[in-house]
C-alpha cells in the first residue's frame, strides 16, 4: 500500500499542501472503496468494514495517590511547576501526569502506572526513561 500511495499520490508532488491533501484523499477513497483487495477475497475495505458495537469512552479518570501532585499537560506539550515551564511532549497534551519529588529539585513524572522520566527544575528539562512502556520485571525474578 505504501509503495502504491507513493507512486500514485506523490509523483509528481502537487504545488501546495491543499492540492497534495486532495490527492491523498482521492487515493484513500479509491483504495478503500473501489479497489478489490486480495486479502479480502477481492472485496474493498468499505465492503467488509463494520463499526464496533462498543462505544469508546476514553481513558478513566487518572488519580495519583502516591505522588506529591499532579499536573495537566498543556496543548503545547508543557507543564508548569513553580512558574517554570517544562516541555513534556505534545503527545501527552490534555493528559494528567503524576509528579513526585525524589530528590531536591528532581521530580519523577508518571503517566498512569508508567514512570516517564525525571524533571530537573533548575535545568527545566525532562530526562526520559529509555523505554517506560517496555517489559517490566518483578523484583522477585
Amino acid at each position: 500500500m505504501h509503495l502504491t500511495l507513493k507512486k500514485e499520490a506523490t509523483r509528481p508532488p502537487q504545488t501546495n499542501m491543499l492540492q497534495q491533501q486532495a490527492r491523498f484523499d482521492s487515493f484513500l477513497n479509491e483504495f478503500n472503496r473501489e479497489r478489490p483487495h486480495e486479502a479480502l477475497a477481492m472485496k474493498s475495505p468499505a465492503d467488509v468494514y463494520s463499526a464496533s458495537s462498543k462505544a469508546y469512552t476514553g481513558l478513566p479518570d487518572i488519580d495519583y495517590p502516591f505522588h506529591d501532585r499532579d499536573a495537566l499537560v498543556t496543548n503545547c506539550g508543557r507543564i508548569c511547576m513553580y512558574r517554570k515551564k517544562i516541555n513534556i511532549s505534545i503527545v501527552m497534551a490534555g493528559q494528567r501526569l503524576g509528579i513526585k519529588e525524589v530528590d531536591d529539585g528532581i521530580w519523577l513524572v508518571s503517566f498512569m502506572h508508567y514512570d516517564l522520566g525525571y524533571i530537573d527544575l533548575e535545568q527545566r528539562t525532562l530526562q526520559t526513561i529509555d523505554n517506560p512502556f517496555g517489559t517490566r520485571l518483578s523484583p522477585m525474578s
